[in-house]
């Protein structure tokens, strides 16, 4: 029996149950439907219980995440002495960056090394801020972590530095004649 291609096309009682109007018995997109259900305790796909700590939603959520942020600012101005150095540095040189004569990529280049090194010291603060939180105790797991958060820095002000240099030492050695 030879086969035909119009043989694997359905037959049109097949394709009618495929396009069958919408049966309001039957769930839908619109249905609070959870397509994995746990399948027992130690089921790592379960959903997770909800966070007593999230209740806020849109705007409120925003307003309070900036208000946590600003927070944040305080702690680390009046607690934290590199942060604040370094938070004086970028006073000087965001603006030195921004009004900067060179191209506006070059500028924005200055500007987020600047950004980076503080937000890598937020971060640092932070690491510590929990491991003391966990113990006071020397650990060597908490020292590593800790000179880890401090490498960070290190990375980021190495960073910064060759960043402006390779910036704005051409300019600054145009103007000394070099």
């Amino acid at each position: 029996m030879k086969r035909d291609l119009n043989d694997k096309i359905p037959p049109p009682a097949a394709t009618a149950q495929l396009h069958r109007p919408f049966d309001e018995d039957e769930p839908h997109a619109d249905a609070d439907v959870h397509p994995h259900e746990p399948l027992g305790p130690d089921d790592r796909l379960a959903p997770l219980p909800p966070n007593p700590y999230k209740r806020h939603r849109g705007i409120t959520r925003a307003w309070y995440a900036l208000k946590h942020s600003l927070n944040g600012f305080r702690v680390a101005i009046r607690e934290e002495s590199a942060f604040r150095q370094e938070l004086t540095l970028a006073a000087l040189m965001l603006p030195i960056g921004a009004f900067s004569p060179v191209p506006a990529a070059s500028r924005a280049l200055l500007i987020a090394s600047v950004l980076l090194v503080l937000i890598v010291e937020l971060l640092n603060s932070s690491v510590e801020a929990a491991i003391d939180r966990i113990s006071l105790e020397r650990h060597e797991l908490s020292k590593r972590a800790k000179d880890l958060g401090s490498a960070a820095v290190t990375v980021a002000l190495f960073a910064c530095v060759t960043t402006w240099g390779f910036v704005l030492g051409p300019v600054v050695a145009g103007w000394l004649g070099f």
